[in-house]
């Protein structure tokens, strides 16, 4: 084996075994997602046993910092779904990802046009988006990568590994692609809408 053939095992080798730890390491941060995004009752009962004022406003940016933060952390990972040569020729991936990644980025979406911590039903739209995410991300990695020996499954972990089950996956990942991509030019008009407008009343001379 020449050297140029050791550097492109080495590169090709390391690049699949990056993406399949993102694809495992997921499962965790959308754990730890919702988890932070259904604590928000315990934080805010905590909120009132606190005489400080300047305690309890650090302590809810804190949250929301980390909240938020670790949301955008997992679209920003879930990326790698959209990439054609990935997920549909590489060593196979959740075949719902991208699905998961859109409906993130749906959720997400609201956030960024409605006040979810304030309005009850953005609340309850950004909590059923999440809930629907993780199942569409961890149920095909559990059951379909993390199974893929488990004979008594059957033809189950085939079914939710993209690059075995092309004929699903090839149609879920162009569709999601595009309706990603609609979302993102409807977000960007709609802010190119309200540039320069006032987001409130105008403060009293």
């Amino acid at each position: 084996m020449s050297g140029d053939d050791l550097a492109t095992a080495l590169t090709t080798g390391a690049s699949a075994w990056l993406v399949l730890s993102l694809a495992a390491v997921l499962p965790i941060l959308w754990a730890f997602s919702l988890a932070l995004h259904f604590g928000r009752p315990y934080i805010l009962r905590f909120l009132r046993t606190l005489t400080l004022r300047f305690g309890g406003d650090v302590w809810w940016l804190s949250y929301v910092l980390l909240r938020d933060g670790l949301l955008f952390v997992t679209l920003g990972l879930s990326m790698i779904f959209f990439m054609p040569n990935l997920y549909l020729t590489g060593e196979g991936l959740p075949i719902t990802a991208p699905l998961a990644a859109l409906v993130l980025f749906w959720a997400l979406a609201v956030k960024l046009v409605r006040d979810a911590d304030e309005d009850p039903a953005a609340f309850r739209l950004v909590s059923i988006l999440l809930v629907v995410a993780s199942v569409l991300y961890i149920v095909p990695q559990v059951y379909g990568m993390e199974a893929a020996d488990q004979a008594y499954l059957g033809d189950l972990p085939k079914a939710l590994v993209s690059v075995t089950n092309m004929t699903v996956a090839r149609p879920l990942f162009w569709g999601s692609l595009g309706l990603f991509a609609l979302t993102a030019a409807a977000l960007f008009g709609r802010f190119l809408l309200r540039l320069g407008r006032s987001e409130g009343p105008a403060p009293a001379a």
